[in-house]
């Protein structure tokens, strides 16, 4: 394995983590072998308080931003060097935020508050911030989830969500806050189909969206993750999507 990923389920205490960490590294005998963490503030918080503080969802920064955005970007981004430091005391180094998907009202919650804004350039320059002070705190982010979820009206965990605005619609807000990040390192790609850019298969399975779409269009030219191939958006097993996912472009 390139890594490792960790989940609410195998988090303890910080030093049974940090044996964790140790002891997964020195499995594959590469101290370098980064582990993920899904950390995102909010519902999505894999270390929970009383051990580890209560992060705030990223959506609390969008309402700080309406009123004052200078006030905003600078708390993300040290909300983004706190999770840094938080995860790399124990052993993570990577951290799959900031979520750059734009909020809509019709949206599944399953985005809902983990998204920063309803306007694509106040999300971008949230995430920045936020990825921002991640790199000043040791761990490196992730945008997702590409090319956007926050038009999508059911949860991929549980089924395929089809989001039907056309591809002007798309560029001009879903794919934005990706495009002002596409000079970062590591993303991750949406169990969602667009019909209007591939009808047949979701971005993360879609030779289509992610060539013309994520790398030309968007301009991402970093390691590209799949979301979680064990969600139910997609079909057949797990090998078959992961076959599916390497041959469509995802690293």
């Amino acid at each position: 394995p390139l890594g490792f990923i960790l989940f609410a389920r195998n988090c303890e205490s910080p030093a049974q983590i940090r044996r964790l960490t140790a002891d997964l590294r020195a499995a594959v005998g590469r101290d370098e072998a980064p582990v993920l963490m899904d950390h995102e503030g909010g519902r999505v918080q894999r270390l929970a308080p009383p051990q580890w503080r209560k992060v705030p969802a990223a959506a609390e920064f969008g309402r700080l931003a309406s009123v004052d955005p200078a006030a905003a970007i600078e708390a993300a981004a040290l909300n983004g060097q706190l999770m840094a430091l938080e995860l790399s005391a124990l052993g993570v180094d990577v951290n799959c935020v900031p979520c750059l998907d734009v909020a809509d009202p019709a949206g599944h919650k399953v985005i809902g508050d983990r998204a920063f804004a309803s306007d694509a350039n106040m999300v971008a320059r949230l995430g920045r911030a936020q990825a921002q002070g991640l790199g000043q705190g040791g761990v490196l982010p992730v945008i997702k989830h590409m090319p956007g979820h926050g038009r999508a009206t059911v949860d991929s965990h549980l089924e395929m969500p089809i989001v039907d605005a056309t591809r002007e619609e798309l560029s001009k807000r879903d794919f934005s806050p990706f495009a002002a990040l596409a000079d970062l390192p590591l993303g991750m790609t949406a169990h969602v189909l667009y019909p209007a850019l591939d009808p047949d298969n979701p971005a993360t399975l879609s030779p289509n969206i992610i060539g013309e779409v994520i790398r030309g269009h968007i301009g991402f030219e970093g390691l590209l993750f799949t979301d979680d191939l064990s969600m139910q958006a997609l079909g057949g097993d797990i090998g078959q999507r992961a076959a599916k996912a390497l041959a469509a472009g995802c690293d």
